[in-house]
C-alpha cells in the first residue's frame, strides 16, 4: 500500500536539447475515482451518542472496510455540524486535510459533495477524500435540544412566504397535488411507494421499521399535509455513515473491490415556490441528464436506483426526471411489478432518516454493486451482480439535486 501520496505528473514543459522551441507538455489524463470504503454508524434509536461520535464511528468503519490507513486521507467533506464545518469535524477525527468541502444544499448535499470530491481527485488536488455524516435528530427532539420545525427565518426571498405558514412538508404536498391534478396521479399510486419501501426494509436488519404495510394502511393514516398521511412521510431517526473516495492508484491496495464513479451532475432550482416554473419537474431532470451523459450510459442501462424519499412523491417524480419513465407516467410506473429496484434498503420512509440522507444512498448503492447488501440483494436476470447504479439526492423542497452514476467496471 502506498504510504505517501503519489507524485502527479509535472505540468512544466520540457525544453528541447537541439533547438530553442520548447517541447509541448504532455496532456495529463484525469485520474479515475473509486469508492474504496463505505459504512454506517449506529442508526435508528441512538440515545447516548453525540453527532460527533457518530461521525467518528462511521469514519472508523469506512476505513476498516477499505483497508486503508487513515494517514492517506487528505480530503474531508462534511456539512451540518459545528460552527466551522468541516473544520470541527476534521479536528475531532484527528485529520488535517488539504482539501475540504462544506457545501450544504439539503438532502442533495452528499451527491454534490461526491461530485466535487471526484473532480478534485481526478485533477490531483486530493488523493483520498472522506465524506462523513452523523446526526442525532431523533434523540435531540426527544431530549428537547431542538424542535421538529425547521426555521428558515424571514429575510431574503423566503420572507414573502413565511407569513403564509408554508412549512417544508406543505411545499412538497403542493407539488404532489399539482402532479395529481395535471397527470391523474392517484393517492393509491403514491401509497404504493411507501408499501414498496417497507417491503424492501423487511429484508434489512438495519432498517428501523420492518413490519409490512398495505396501501389501505397508508391511506387510512392520520393526515399530516394533504395529500400526505403519516406513512407518506419519512421517519425520524439518529444515525451516520461515511464514504471514502480514492484515486485509481490506490485501488489495488484496498481490501474491497472498487466501485467506480462514472458520472456526476448537480443542479439548483429555487427557494421561493413562486419562482419554481413547474411543480411537476424536479432539478433531478438536469442533474440526472448530466450524470448519465458524463458516464456514457442511459437510464435503460441502470440496474438499481437509490433516490431521496422524504415523501412518497419525491420517489415518483425523481424516477420520472431521471428518465426511467416518461413525465406524467410515474404513478403507473411505481405500481409495475417488475420495475427497476428502488431504495433497496427501505429508504428514508422505512430504513433511516437522520436528516440529510443523501450519503446513505451512496452507501447502499455501493453495497449493492459489491454484492454486500445487508438485506435485499439485487441480481440481474442471469443471476449476476448489478453493474450500474444511480444515487440521486434532493435538497430543500426540490431546491437542489445531485446525481451520481456508479459502476463495477
Amino acid at each position: 500500500m502506498p504510504t505517501t501520496p503519489p507524485t502527479a505528473p509535472s505540468d512544466a514543459p520540457a525544453t528541447a536539447t537541439t533547438g530553442a522551441t520548447p517541447a509541448r507538455a504532455p496532456v495529463r489524463r484525469p485520474r479515475r475515482v473509486a469508492v474504496a470504503g463505505v459504512a454506517l454508524a449506529d442508526c435508528g434509536r441512538v440515545d447516548e451518542a453525540t453527532p460527533y461520535a457518530l461521525h467518528a464511528q462511521a469514519a472508523r468503519r469506512a476505513l476498516a472496510d477499505s483497508g486503508m490507513d487513515r494517514s492517506l486521507i487528505d480530503g474531508l467533506a462534511s456539512a451540518g455540524l459545528g460552527t466551522l464545518a468541516p473544520v470541527e469535524v476534521a479536528e475531532y477525527l484527528g485529520l488535517r486535510p488539504r482539501w475540504v468541502d462544506s457545501t450544504a444544499v439539503g438532502g442533495a448535499t452528499w451527491e454534490v459533495m461526491a461530485a466535487h470530491a471526484a473532480d478534485a481527485i481526478a485533477a490531483g488536488h486530493a488523493n483520498a477524500v472522506l465524506l462523513v455524516y452523523g446526526s442525532t435528530a431523533r434523540a435531540d427532539i426527544r431530549a428537547r435540544r431542538r424542535t421538529a420545525n425547521l426555521s428558515f427565518g424571514s429575510r431574503g426571498p423566503l420572507q414573502f412566504e413565511v407569513p403564509y405558514g408554508h412549512t417544508l412538508i406543505a411545499k412538497y404536498a403542493m407539488a404532489a397535488r399539482r402532479h395529481m391534478h395535471q397527470y391523474g396521479t392517484t393517492l393509491e399510486q403514491l401509497a404504493e411507494v411507501a408499501v414498496r419501501a417497507r417491503a424492501n426494509a423487511a429484508h434489512n436488519p438495519e432498517a428501523m421499521f420492518r413490519d409490512p404495510i398495505t396501501v389501505d394502511d397508508v391511506l387510512a393514516g392520520p393526515m399530516i399535509a394533504d395529500p400526505f398521511t403519516k406513512l407518506h412521510c419519512c421517519l425520524r431517526s439518529d444515525g451516520g455513515c461515511a464514504v471514502l473516495l480514492v484515486a485509481e492508484e490506490y485501488v489495488q491496495d484496498c481490501r474491497t473491490a472498487p466501485v467506480w464513479v462514472l458520472g456526476t451532475g448537480e443542479h439548483v432550482s429555487h427557494t421561493t415556490m413562486s419562482e419554481w416554473e413547474d411543480f411537476t419537474v424536479s432539478p433531478a431532470a438536469v442533474s440526472g441528464r448530466l450524470a448519465f451523459e458524463r458516464a456514457g450510459v442511459t437510464p435503460a442501462d441502470i440496474d438499481l436506483a437509490e433516490v431521496y424519499d422524504a415523501f412518497t412523491y419525491m420517489t415518483l417524480v425523481t424516477l420520472e426526471d431521471l428518465g426511467f419513465c416518461a413525465k406524467g407516467e410515474g404513478g403507473a410506473y411505481v405500481q409495475e411489478k417488475d420495475r427497476l429496484p428502488v431504495n433497496t434498503d427501505g429508504g428514508g420512509l422505512s430504513a433511516c432518516h437522520p436528516g440529510m440522507r443523501g450519503l446513505f444512498l451512496l452507501v447502499e448503492a455501493v453495497r449493492q454493486l459489491r454484492g454486500e447488501a445487508p438485506g435485499l440483494q439485487v441480481r440481474r436476470p442471469d443471476g449476476s451482480l448489478p453493474e450500474l447504479a444511480v444515487a440521486s439526492g434532493t435538497g430543500g423542497w426540490f431546491c437542489s439535486s445531485g446525481t451520481v452514476v456508479l459502476g463495477r467496471s
